[in-house]
């Protein structure tokens, strides 16, 4: 049966949409003049990695947009505090901006030491990409499923020694969790990034590792090492038959992670409003959102920056209670 209303829907959504063009545009064509600088991407973490990837697309926008030359500039180390740092120096004028995981904000400050204030110092602007952690194994150990790994944690007399990413991070303490309802004794090795805690796992010299999913999917799919859950909300759709710790009846292992730019918070209002506007729109389409999902993650939402806080204060409190229960001291 055909739907008389479908001219009217269709003219609705062609209004709306012109609408939004010109939306955008006034915001590039009033952002344009906060600065004659070119405007830069501090990105932390290492070239080719998560946030360089995300920032590299997102320059691509923000060019095409802006019509100004946009440079991605990769500041690795220090947990992502040198990136940090150069953000808080630089980023008063509007010409610099950060691309970063949530956890500088949520994690990094409770593991470590650090100069910055998370929630005086940084200010989120949108959301690029979400993303979560993966409990995988060395794929010749005789488990298949999380239930078999709790079984077979019991059985060995020293506990389950597990592997994550970095110290005092999410991976860390989720593995800590997850030992802590599974019945099982959990002994943590942290590495300095997933690459060498990878090669130790495949090589079984660690038997399961707590690790982010886009590093671990490569491995996963030509199945050097098998994934056993996902901590996000729900299934990743790089791994679709891989069940969430929620599924399986585990609490507090349901929590996505996000990657995404960031301002000074005394930066140009034009400023902030024109990179948020054209982050969200230009990663939008269908072609980034694939790529997105190619590198093992969601695109992600629409959040309000007072909103994105709100969920960055939440997570940090519930950071800070695990470090906590673990007794944890910040390095």
């Amino acid at each position: 049966m055909r739907d008389g209303h479908t001219p009217r829907r269709q003219a609705v959504a062609l209004a709306g949409g012109l609408l939004l063009t010109l939306a955008l545009a006034a915001t590039a064509s009033a952002g344009a003049g906060w600065t004659s600088k070119p405007i830069r991407l501090v990105v932390g973490g290492t070239a080719g990695g998560n946030a360089d990837v995300l920032a590299r697309l997102l320059a691509e926008g923000l060019h095409q947009k802006l019509g100004q030359p946009v440079v991605v500039e990769t500041k690795p180390g220090a947990a992502g505090v040198l990136a940090v740092n150069d953000l808080i120096g630089h980023g008063r004028d509007g010409s610099t901006f950060l691309v970063i995981q949530g956890g500088i904000v949520t994690e990094t400050p409770l593991a470590y030491k650090v100069s910055y204030q998370p929630f005086e110092d940084l200010k989120p602007l949108a959301q690029l990409s979400r993303t979560g952690l993966v409990l995988v194994a060395n794929k010749d150990l005789p488990v298949n499923d999380v239930k078999q790994l709790a079984a077979y944690g019991k059985q060995q007399a020293d506990g389950l020694t597990f592997a994550s990413y970095a110290t005092g991070m999410r991976g860390h303490t989720s593995g800590m969790v997850l030992g802590q309802q599974m019945g099982v004794q959990m002994r943590h090795v942290g590495y300095k990034g997933s690459p060498q805690g990878l090669t130790d796992l495949m090589g079984g010299h660690i038997p399961v590792m707590m690790d982010g999913v886009t590093t671990s999917l490569p491995l996963i799919q030509a199945g050097s090492i098998k994934a056993l859950a996902v901590n996000y909300p729900t299934r990743v759709a790089a791994l679709p038959d891989v069940p969430t710790f929620k599924e399986l009846g585990y609490q507090g292992l349901a929590e996505a992670g996000w990657f995404g730019v960031w301002s000074h918070p005394d930066a140009p209002a034009q400023a902030q409003q024109a990179i948020r506007e054209i982050s969200l729109q230009f990663l939008a389409q269908p072609q980034m959102q694939q790529k997105i999902r190619d590198m093992g993650m969601e695109p992600g939402g629409s959040a309000t920056p007072e909103a994105l806080q709100a969920e960055l204060r939440a997570s940090y409190q519930h950071q800070q209670q695990v470090l906590k229960s673990i007794d944890y001291q910040s390095q």
